[in-house]
């Protein structure tokens, strides 16, 4: 997967963490990417768009 035209981006919520933190791509057709930001050339896992809307709705629910 050509991965030249993803556009990265941190939650802004994750200011002055030391850098734990993931980076999502979401403006590729069909596809979100996640990498680590402190590994950016480690691997990237890739979800559907609705597996990663679940995924965010559930992490984001309160327990």
């Amino acid at each position: 997967m050509d991965l030249t035209g993803a556009r990265w981006r941190t939650s802004s919520k994750s200011g002055g963490n030391g850098g734990n933190c993931v980076e999502v791509a979401d403006n590729l057709p069909g596809v979100i990417l996640v990498r680590d930001t402190k590994d950016r050339d480690g691997g990237t896992l890739t979800f559907t768009p609705g597996a990663w809307r679940a995924f965010v709705g559930l992490a984001a629910t309160p327990r």
